[in-house]
């Protein structure tokens, strides 16, 4: 199958199309950098040098090619409402990649008992509004075979070009510049997290097997942020420390400091399950402790 990949230079993009290659489709992936094409045809991937906002580009490769995952960008409207228009009515599959801090909280550190299923109705914080309607724009575009799959804090070495998740390497390098593990607050707030070699065997699985419509969220466990800063603490020969909120939007910015690190996002992902996807990589923490070290 030709399949386009957006983000292929990225985390997630770079390792579901290592993926997809290893599984024999043939790649072709979206990168900013013409530096990296190289890097990317090592890893068999032909590049296609442009950004999200060549939406002529996305137009053309997205109807060249059998299907289509974008995984550049949860947030990015104009290039979704590209892919969605060049794919309209051709039966094609899109995947779209979201996140699971849709159903995030502005807790700082405090924990929360509410766990998220697939399906059930929530009423989003104002800043992730935009995403879930992003999210169902891609489930209704006629015509397409669409799949959204909502990732959870990813952790573990990227598969293809080089590449770091989100949140963990951005603990581990402050705690690495001052000397503390950080965590926001009392740090009880809790992820689920997967593993990111579990996320690529689900992109494929999902790309020959996922219903049309499917809403999955991808996790294989959970843990609070002052469990991971312990880990990362232990693992660098450091102790765990509290930031207050005002010092981690500093350091961070709202978005990351308030939904990537201050807040809980816990969820269960069954349909993903249904579809016969079994994670069993390491949990975070054990990946913490052997890895970052």
């Amino acid at each position: 199958m030709k399949v386009f990949v957006t983000g292929a230079s990225g985390y997630i993009g770079g390792s579901v199309a290592v993926r997809l290659v290893q599984a024999g489709h043939a790649v072709r992936g979206l990168i900013r950098d013409p530096s990296r094409a190289d890097e990317l045809r090592a890893f068999g991937i032909e590049p296609v040098v442009g950004t999200l906002a060549d939406h002529d580009v996305l137009a053309r490769e997205a109807q060249a090619a059998d299907a289509v995952i974008n995984a550049a960008s949860s947030d990015d409207r104009g290039a979704a409402d590209a892919l969605i228009a060049a794919l309209t009515g051709s039966g094609k599959s899109l995947i779209h990649t979201s996140g699971s801090s849709i159903v995030g909280d502005e807790a700082m550190g405090e924990p929360s008992e509410r766990v998220f299923e697939e399906g059930a109705p929530f009423t989003p914080e104002p800043d992730k509004e935009a995403r879930i309607a992003l999210d169902d724009a891609i489930l209704a575009a006629p015509g397409v075979r669409s799949i959204v799959l909502c990732n959870t804090l990813i952790y573990g070495d990227a598969l293809g070009p080089k590449a770091r998740s989100v949140q963990l390497p951005r603990l581990i390098d402050q705690a690495r510049a001052s000397g503390k593990a950080p965590y926001i607050g009392r740090g009880l707030n809790r992820w689920s997290n997967v593993h990111i070699a579990d996320v690529a065997d689900l992109y494929l699985l999902a790309l020959e097997k996922a219903p049309d419509g499917l809403f999955a969220f991808v996790e294989s466990g959970e843990a609070s942020y002052l469990e991971m800063a312990q880990a990362i603490g232990e693992a660098l020969g450091l102790p765990a420390a509290s930031l207050d909120k005002d010092a981690a939007v500093a350091l961070w910015g709202r978005e990351m400091a308030v939904f990537g690190l201050g807040s809980n996002s816990r969820v269960r992902g069954h349909r993903a399950r249904d579809l016969g996807w079994a994670p069993h990589r390491p949990s975070v923490i054990d990946w913490i402790k052997t890895q970052v070290r």
